[in-house]
């Protein structure tokens, strides 16, 4: 399905220097039809409640769905990927730990993609769950 093989060293070089880095995501695998991320719940996540922030579980999303986007693209380094519309479902609340973000092709056509992101917890419980649709074009 990629375009570009991506590996865990080149897909963690794109988080310097980038919010993804900010908020403490880290590629962790690659399949062949699949990208996971973590991300800590921490200071940099959490709401005032304690909670992890919703927007920080749309970041994780986009940040994903982007990513794999971008590497579905026919000719990638001559490709601009937007997020068009982004949405989430907040099903479960957590306080602490790590949340994994997993990102699957719903539809990859040349322009428009839709991907799916599920976000659990390291109990493989679901608290997200994230819909982007994407455009792509010629830089």
């Amino acid at each position: 399905m990629w375009k570009v093989k991506p590996s865990l060293e080149v897909l963690n070089q794109m988080v310097p220097n980038t919010m993804m880095e900010s908020i403490g995501i880290e590629f962790t695998e690659v399949g062949d039809d699949f990208i996971k991320a973590t991300m800590p719940v921490d200071k940099r996540t959490k709401q005032p409640m304690g909670l992890l922030h919703g927007g920080a579980s749309v970041a994780l999303a986009e940040s994903l769905g982007s990513i794999a986007a971008f590497l579905t693209s026919d000719d990638p380094f001559s490709t601009s990927v937007v997020g068009v519309e982004i949405n989430a479902n907040h099903i479960k609340s957590i306080q602490k730990g790590i949340v994994i973000g997993t990102v699957t092709p719903i539809k990859v056509g040349r322009t428009i993609q839709v991907w799916q992101i599920n976000i659990t917890n390291e109990e493989d419980e679901l608290l997200c769950s994230s819909r982007l649709t994407t455009m792509s074009f010629k830089k």
